[in-house]
C-alpha cells in the first residue's frame, strides 16, 4: 500500500510540475495587467519624461546640461526623419552639426553591415557636459530612440566600432 501512495503522490508531483511549467510557456496565453500600452508620438528618453513638443528650444543651450539639450537634440533628429525616412548616419551628424553641436565629440556607427547589408538601426551620439546624448534609428529599432547616458570610462559615448566623424 505505501508502494501506491508514493506512486499517487510522484503522479500528482508530475503533473502539477508539468501543468506550472506549460502556463509559463512563450505559446501560453497571458491575461492583460493593465491599459493597452499606446504608442509615444514623441521620441523616448530615459531623461525627457515631461518634455513636450512645446518646451522644445530654439537652440542650442551650451550652458545646460545634457538632460537640458535632449528636447533639442530629438527636435533636430525628428527633422532629419522627417526630411529622409531612411536618413543615414552622416545625415544626423550633419544636421546635428548644423544645430550646433560639436562635432568632435560626436560617434556614429556604420550604416551597412560588415557585409554590406543595410544596418538594422544606428546609433549616434554627441558627448555633452560629461554625458552623452544618443539616439537610434533603424526599422528594426521601432523608429527614433534617445537617452541621456553617461559616458564611457574611455570618454567616448558609443560601445564597439564607430566610423570616423571626419566630413
Amino acid at each position: 500500500m505505501a508502494r501506491g501512495m508514493i506512486a499517487a503522490t510522484l503522479t500528482v508531483f508530475a503533473l502539477s510540475t508539468a501543468l506550472g511549467l506549460a502556463a509559463c510557456s512563450p505559446g501560453a496565453p497571458v491575461a492583460p495587467t493593465g491599459a493597452p500600452a499606446t504608442p509615444s508620438p514623441r521620441p523616448s528618453g530615459a531623461s525627457d519624461s515631461s518634455a513636450t513638443p512645446e518646451a522644445t528650444p530654439a537652440a542650442l543651450q551650451p550652458e545646460g546640461s545634457a538632460a537640458d539639450n535632449l528636447p533639442y537634440f530629438d527636435s533636430t533628429n525628428m527633422a532629419v526623419i522627417q526630411a529622409d525616412p531612411s536618413a543615414g548616419g552622416r545625415a544626423f551628424i550633419d544636421a546635428l552639426a548644423a544645430a550646433g553641436f560639436d562635432t568632435a565629440a560626436m560617434q556614429v556607427t556604420a550604416d551597412t553591415t560588415t557585409i554590406g547589408d543595410p544596418a538594422d538601426s544606428i546609433q549616434f551620439a554627441v558627448g555633452f557636459a560629461g554625458e552623452c546624448l544618443v539616439g537610434q534609428y533603424g526599422p528594426k529599432s521601432d523608429g527614433y530612440h534617445s537617452a541621456v547616458r553617461p559616458a564611457l570610462g574611455t570618454g567616448g559615448c558609443l560601445v564597439g566600432s564607430t566610423r570616423p566623424v571626419d566630413w
